[in-house]
């Protein structure tokens, strides 16, 4: 089942640090307080309690970060009930798209939409601070820092890839993205991000495209990635992906 898959590499990508508070299990980036990077994920099938959802509360109290969870309720159909009783609310569902191995993946990688920009994966210092700036920039959040940049150190030693998008002229990186380390052959394609200058010209796509092919290259069989908006799962679908199903995130404030 796709939504157990997706779970399991959920799971995975909260690491060593990851907090266990009863059948959740819990993603925290002691750093960061941003949502993304702070999440839990219930246990598959789980029928939590009234006092199951209040452990987890209390983890993220503890923290001072806001108790919230990013997981497929088809896999655990019993546990937003529990939460909404709770005093959670919905912030959003989500599509899932996949694009497994096999699957067209848009324009070749090394030949953007846009031929005024180039497209090639990152290993350097250097232009991991420029993936960082790029994707903070994007998506409103604080000036990159060393916590930034560490965290897509820590993608690529999982067995992850970090791509971004260069314009031709200037060498100034518009775009960026990363794919996860995987877990049995599925990752996440996470903080495609492109300067407003550069937006509408075809690098989300071409970037989102590379990291697809190859992650194929290297054994992922099943990318996978949650739109935020119509735009970008339109984006996502000429690059060959489709959905699968159902992301919720939900949270209380």
């Amino acid at each position: 089942m796709l939504g157990a898959r997706v779970h399991a590499y959920l799971r995975a990508a909260a690491g060593p640090r990851g907090h266990r508070a009863g059948p959740f299990l819990i993603r925290f980036d002691e750093h960061d307080d941003a949502f993304p990077f702070n999440y839990a994920v219930p246990d598959d099938d789980l029928v939590p309690t009234p006092e199951d959802v209040a452990a987890l509360v209390a983890a993220f109290r503890e923290r001072g970060r806001t108790p919230r969870l990013e997981y497929v309720p088809q896999v655990a159909p019993k546990v937003e009930d529990a939460l909404l009783a709770a005093g959670f609310a919905a912030e959003g569902r989500y599509p899932l798209l996949v694009c497994p191995a096999g699957s067209p993946a848009g324009p070749p990688a090394d030949v953007p939409a846009d031929a005024g920009v180039r497209v090639a994966l990152v290993t350097d210092e250097p232009g991991l601070w420029q993936v960082a700036r790029v994707m903070n920039e994007a998506f409103d959040a604080p000036e990159a820092t060393v916590h930034d940049v560490a965290r897509l150190r820590g993608v690529l030693d999982r067995g992850g890839l970090v791509a971004a998008a260069g314009d031709a002229a200037t060498g100034e990186v518009v775009g960026a993205g990363q794919l996860g380390g995987p877990q049995d052959g599925v990752a996440e394609v996470a903080g495609i991000a492109v300067r407003v200058s550069h937006r509408r010209r075809g690098v989300g796509g071409a970037v989102t495209a590379l990291l697809t092919r190859a992650g194929a290259d290297a054994g992922i069989t099943m990318p996978f990635l949650t739109p935020a908006d119509d735009a970008a799962g339109r984006v996502y679908a000429r690059v060959g992906y489709h959905k699968a199903g159902e992301v919720l995130h939900i949270s209380a404030r």
